[in-house]
């Protein structure tokens, strides 16, 4: 709409002239289309994301288990249960805190103010109340306040990389494009929150507020709701496993019990003691903490986590989306290759920074008369800048950004050679023209320096600099640049010719453009970054995919995907056109084999992430544009660029790298599944815990009909259990080769059955153990308390050799180093003492009914309770042969 239509058309259809609206007709139109503003969703209130952070069964069933043992009198346990769910509710409250603000964001991104023609006159107008059909006056510098219609470009370009993706500032013109031109390609229009970067041009509105591009991003940021990340839905199905399993087996064994003869209030307290101790109270506040303190780690590899859930999310990715520019890539137009004196010499350096070599071959040129010729002209001819203030940086178009950067890697500063040359007329570059000359004085005369496509330049050229001489452009030397410009640009570079001649004094600027001496070609691109191609591989060795999505062209995106390892042999490479050709079941069958998508706008972004996520991926979409915002939002984890992130990409993401590094990602997703890790081997733990408790009680009440633990011990074996030695496992570092293994699937659960038969096996050890010895203690005549001390003492200690087990799933703990995990050390020695105290403190004795125990006691005890750690040591040994 309206790029397919002449100027003249739109200008009649939106009832407007070039000489704007009368300011009573702007009022008017004020009132039936509103102000050029973006509408506000509705923000969730502080009160309801606090109450949103208790909403899990697990939650529910702590809650309940809290209320029922303080009506049962036992408050310590009823405070202890409430403190870690409230602890973990606050703390993840805390993280999440800064709500949704992307179409606030988005607004901030308009102009405050805009250049329109009303009233016949140029007066600057509030953009809130701009509307259709004003005409818009665009400089250098100006951000876009609405969508509009060129009707006049005058060498303008303007950088629409926030919207579309596209590295290089795009080429404006008032020419009209055919009805199927997607939207990156409608060079006719300017859209809301893009920014002139070179010269300057007239267009009429035609949209404002919602209507415009922005605006429909921006509702389509507000129609996308964020799933449960895997870890929140593991833990939620975990909860309701475990609370459906515990309530089952303690009120089969409670009943069992009244049968058996025991007091029904006594069989009642015991029973909610024993539902208390099957549930891990402690698992909210240790997942927390744990995604709390990998996000402080994670902060010191350069990613801040904005939702605790999201760091495990990245450990469970098995798809990364990325952006190309900024991202992959430097994000900086940089001269790569020069020819000059039929020579192809390459350049190194990185970025905007003014450093770097020329090298011919393995040689590096050191003076050389034409490569000289070459700077000085692309520098003189050039409007751009080069500063530094944090890090260098170009003001102004990034193509000449690049050329000023190149001549000052050989000294050549171009404020220092504007002072001996100084300007004194100039050619505009146009897309019609495609070249720009300038014309420069000095001590030496007047020169016109000109650069431009290739083609161009050489049409204007009579003449090569050659051999440090002015010589004839032959045919067979044009044939040789012209091939060396088809071999630069099958690189993905973008090649530009330069030209330059000595014209008399009052010469017309457009006169000089011809019998020019050739000068050479500079090539250019925006490379990748170093450290990509490595994390590439890295993540590919993890058994995760990436995917390159970007509004940058065909050609350029398969080259870099190549060059980086992204695109393999096999692989699909797909248009915005063509993604839009095909129905979404079509897509769905291919999407897997898609490697690079290119000329895309949000809407495909969010396509793809959409039908990888019906695939049961794990989606993680990488962006710093505005144009990412709606794909981030709709990924399993957004990440977004900290540095050249757009504040609306930010807020749409569940993590920011704040280097802009690719290569950051891999840190982060290890991070997250050394974290995952940790959560499922502390459940393990805990599970091994709870399933001896139950068997030692529910076999001790059926062949015995004696409890060998009392209700108090079994929540004290709770309370100091699932205390501290699971925190300290929190802190376990990753495993050798963690990211080597693939990544997890999303329907695995938090206990896979390798790790259920393991705990099942290590329960069952404890409570055998514990029977041996209430079989011995009875056949001895061992008193009922010292039994029962017996007993409770050999679980703990039993549980603290356990706690090692679980440093790793695969790993021996000796191949780990005993004293790498410092704090669980510090955990099971605290452990051990608290249980000292339990059995040698009177005041303890009598809360706990236990009595001491002699040095032979221990004796018995510390043996068997050392094979929960034996058994499991062997039992990974044979494990790793077996795979070996």
């Amino acid at each position: 709409m309206y790029y397919d239509e002449a100027a003249d058309a739109v200008l009649k259809t939106l009832n407007t002239s070039e000489t704007g609206l009368s300011s009573g007709e702007a009022e008017n139109r004020l009132k039936q289309y509103g102000k050029n503003e973006l509408k506000e969703e509705e923000k969730t209130s502080v009160l309801k994301l606090l109450l949103s952070q208790f909403k899990s069964f697990l939650i529910l069933i702590l809650m309940v288990a809290a209320l029922v043992s303080a009506f049962l009198g036992e408050l310590v346990d009823a405070f202890v249960i409430l403190f870690t769910v409230f602890l973990a509710g606050v703390l993840g409250f805390v993280q999440e805190y800064r709500a949704e603000e992307s179409i606030k964001l988005l607004k901030s991104l308009t102009s405050p103010e805009a250049l329109v023609i009303r009233d016949g006159k140029e007066v600057k107008v509030s953009s809130s109340l701009l509307v259709p059909g004003d005409v818009l006056i665009l400089q250098a510098g100006d951000r876009i306040p609405a969508d509009a219609r060129l009707l006049e470009a005058q060498s303008l370009k303007i950088d629409e990389s926030s919207l579309t993706g596209e590295s290089v500032p795009v080429e404006k013109s008032t020419k009209v494009f055919p009805s199927e031109t997607p939207q990156p390609d409608r060079k006719n229009m300017a859209y809301t929150g893009t920014s002139v970067t070179y010269g300057r041009g007239k267009a009429v509105i035609t949209a404002t507020g919602m209507s415009t591009a922005f605006g429909k991003l921006a509702g389509l940021l507000g129609e996308i709701e964020r799933e449960k990340t895997p870890l929140q839905e593991k833990l939620d199905q975990f909860g309701r496993w475990l609370g459906a399993a515990t309530l089952i087996v303690v009120a089969f064994v409670a009943v069992l019990g009244i049968f058996e003869g025991f007091d029904p209030f006594e069989m009642f307290l015991w029973g909610v003691a024993l539902a208390v101790a099957a549930i891990p109270e402690a698992l909210p506040a240790v997942v927390t903490v744990g995604l709390a303190l990998g996000v402080r780690r994670m902060v010191k590899r350069h990613a801040l986590i904005r939702k605790l859930p999201s760091v495990e999310t990245l450990g469970s990715t098995n798809i990364i989306c990325t952006d190309k520019t900024g991202t992959l890539t430097q994000n900086s137009m940089t001269v790569e290759k020069v020819y000059v004196n039929g020579t192809r010499l390459s350049v190194t350096g990185n970025g905007y920074e003014p450093k770097g070599d020329f090298f011919k071959g393995d040689q590096p040129v050191s003076e050389d008369v034409h490569l000289h010729k070459l700077l000085v002209t692309g520098a003189l001819c050039n409007d751009a800048g080069l500063v530094q203030e944090k890090e260098w940086d170009i003001l102004g178009d990034p193509t000449e950004g690049a050329l000023v950067v190149v001549a000052a890697k050989k000294g050549l500063w171009r404020p220092d050679l504007e002072l001996k040359h100084r300007r004194v007329g100039e050619v505009p570059f146009s897309s019609e023209r495609k070249m720009m000359t300038t014309l420069n004085t000095s001590e030496e005369g007047i020169h016109a320096y000109s650069k431009g496509a290739p083609e161009v330049i050489l049409g204007c050229c009579t003449k090569i600099f050659l051999e440090g001489q002015e010589r004839e452009l032959t045919p067979e030397i044009r044939k040789e640049i012209l091939d060396t410009v088809n071999e630069m640009a099958n690189q993905t570079l973008r090649v530009m010719g330069f030209a330059f001649r000595k014209v008399p004094e009052k010469t017309v600027p457009e006169d000089s453009e011809r019998d020019m001496v050739f000068a050479g070609l500079m090539g250019m691109r925006d490379p990748p970054r170093e450290e990509v191609k490595a994390a590439i591989a890295t993540c590919t060795n993890a058994g995760i995919r990436t995917v390159m999505i970007t509004g940058d062209h065909k050609t350029t995106a398969f080259a870099i995907a190549r060059e980086i390892g992204i695109y393999r042999e096999g692989d699909l490479v797909l248009t915005g056109i063509e993604l839009d050709a095909l129905g979404d079941k079509e897509f769905e069958d291919i999407v897997e084999k898609v490697s690079v998508y290119a000329r895309v706008y949000p809407e495909h972004k969010l396509k793809v992430v959409n039908a990888l996520k019906k695939k049961s991926y794990i989606v993680a979409m990488t962006g710093d544009g505005v144009n990412d915002a709606p794909a981030l939002k709709a990924a399993d984890m957004g990440i977004a660029m900290g540095i050249t992130g757009t504040e609306v990409s930010k807020e749409a993401s569940s993590m920011i790298l704040t280097d802009d590094n690719f290569a950051s990602i891999v840190s982060a997703v290890e991070e997250g599944r050394n974290i995952l890790k940790n959560i499922k081997n502390f459940i393990a733990y805990g599970l091994t815990c709870h399933i001896g408790v139950v068997l030692i009680v529910l076999v001790g009440v059926l062949a015995w009909q004696i409890l060998p633990v009392i209700a108090v011990q079994i929540l004290w074996i709770n309370l100091i259990t699932d205390g501290l030695p699971p925190m300290a496992l929190s802190l376990e570092a990753p495993d050798r080769g963690l990211m080597k293994q693939k990544p997890r699937k999303s329907t695995e659960g938090l206990v896979s059955r390798r790790m259920l038969i393991a705990s099942l096996g290590l329960g069952a050890l404890i409570a055998v153990q514990s029977l041996g010895v209430l079989y011995w203690a009875l056949e001895e005549g061992v008193p009922l308390a010292k039994i029962q001390t017996l007993i409770f003492t050999l679980v703990v200690i039993s549980l603290m050799f356990n706690a090692f087990n679980w440093r790793s799933d695969k790993l021996s703990v000796f191949s780990l180093g005993i004293f790498t995990n410092r704090p669980l050390i510090y955990a099971v020695l605290s452990t051990v003492l608290l249980q000292l105290a339990a059995i040698y403190v009177p005041i303890m004795q009598t809360a706990f009914r236990t009595v001491p125990l002699s040095l032979s006691d221990w004796g018995m005890i510390i043996p068997l309770a050392s094979t929960t750690l034996i058994v499991m040591e062997v039992a990974k040994y044979l494990e790793r042969r077996a795979h070996r």
